[in-house]
């Protein structure tokens, strides 16, 4: 899903972008990989990120490797010609290997916010998506808690964010973590920004949660599947219980990089959360599809809500496959948040607004019940606030903060 704030949504991809690499994913995460894409497939450089601990294998660290190997998620993203490929897949016949895919190009998913009448509205104290997650009754602020945006990095000259435990890294080759784009900054303000901004309303949900920044889309608001997955096992390396991820790339199928993925954070007490996507044509007879890699079973997809609490024009609909199911909802029209200096601020919509909506009530539940992963994941769902809308487009409903 390619979408524009400044001029909506673009048409849809009739074949995914690729970037001429492969996705491998291991039966075993803690299997010798790097051994066995030397032997299988004949790589000489494999980059492994247990070399690295807690920091991020950089992409200045995994320059030239041939491949490179993620050890929470066992996963490897790698360069492979025909021959090797084929070498790859035929470790799947022997159950070493689940999947070889595609490399996935993803981009950030907003959409044009147009006009609305509304029942909540920004006032001079909270935005109105603080108000519909009722964040702002909470007593609950996402302290102690680790929360990862995986995005286009972060503003670090923003003033509403001085005195901040910020972690940033960029998976971005010749990039810094430095947002360049602004959707980033955005959506971690969203997430876990101030509650007494320079000036206008509150905007973030967890707003003493402990951020980290990783920048997997570049300035230009793009980037692959390589940067997503770096990120991912960086934020499991360093105990995010959330990490939220509003991107994605417009396919219908379900990515087999991401159900592994997904899966292993869960059971590693980790919950993903992501944008489902801006698909719908003003849901007029199309309503879209989740794309990847929210369409994975074990990670969360968000749809957009606007102030009425009804679905946002754009917003994806499930689909009547494994994993294309849309979870929760969340504000996700006319949402005023942290933008790169100077302007400071900026109003945008998208899919990608309701996600860190979503990730910050996640950081209160996780701070409030001491759930993790699956548990989390169910608290969520069960504490979301219905609506009269049906579930292939809300899921379980509005994601809704503690309050005791």
């Amino acid at each position: 899903m390619i979408d524009s704030e400044s001029s909506g949504s673009q048409p849809r991809s009739q074949e995914p972008e690729t970037t001429g690499r492969f996705i491998v994913v291991f039966a075993d995460a803690e299997e010798n990989a790097p051994a066995l894409l030397r032997s299988a497939a004949g790589m000489s450089h494999v980059a492994d990120s247990r070399d690295f601990g807690t920091h991020a294998a950089s992409p200045a660290d995994t320059e030239g490797a041939d491949a490179t190997y993620y050890s929470h998620l066992g996963v490897a993203v790698v360069s492979a010609d025909p021959q090797q490929q084929r070498a790859l897949s035929s470790s799947s016949d022997e159950g070493t290997v689940l999947s070889v895919s595609p490399e996935l190009i993803h981009h950030v998913l907003t959409d044009d916010p147009g006009g609305a009448s509304s029942s909540f509205q920004d006032s001079a104290q909270l935005t109105w998506g603080l108000q519909a997650v009722a964040a702002d009754t909470s007593p609950f602020s996402g302290e102690g808690i680790r929360v990862a945006v995986l995005d286009t990095g972060f503003d670090s000259s923003h003033p509403d964010f001085a005195g901040r435990q910020i972690t940033v890294e960029s998976f971005v080759p010749g990039e810094t973590a430095q947002d360049g784009h602004g959707h980033g900054t955005h959506c971690i303000g969203t997430a876990c920004g101030p509650r007494s901004p320079s000036e206008g309303p509150a905007y973030g949900v967890a707003y003493e949660a402990e951020i980290f920044a990783g920048k997997v889309l570049g300035d230009s608001g793009s980037g692959s599947d390589g940067g997503i997955i770096a990120g991912i096992d960086w934020a499991m390396a360093n105990g995010c219980a959330v990490i939220s991820m509003s991107l994605g790339a417009d396919i219908p199928q379900v990515h087999p990089p991401y159900t592994v993925v997904g899966r292993r954070a869960l059971d590693q007490g980790h919950l993903i959360i992501a944008a489902a996507g801006n698909g719908a044509d003003r849901r007029q007879g199309d309503f879209g599809f989740v794309g990847a890699p929210a369409n994975s079973p074990f990670i969360m997809a968000v749809g957009a809500l606007d102030q009425q609490l009804e679905m946002a024009f754009f917003s994806a609909r499930t689909l009547p496959i494994r994993g294309g199911q849309l979870d929760v909802a969340g504000p996700g029209f006319q949402v005023r948040s942290s933008w790169l200096m100077p302007d400071r601020y900026n109003t945008i919509s998208g899919t990608s607004m309701a996600t860190p909506h979503a990730a910050g009530v996640a950081a209160l539940w996780a701070q409030a019940s001491g759930y993790r992963g699956r548990e989390l994941w169910s608290l969520m769902a069960q504490e979301s606030q219905r609506l009269l809308q049906a579930s292939v487009d809300v899921g379980s409903g509005l994601v809704m903060s503690p309050q005791e």
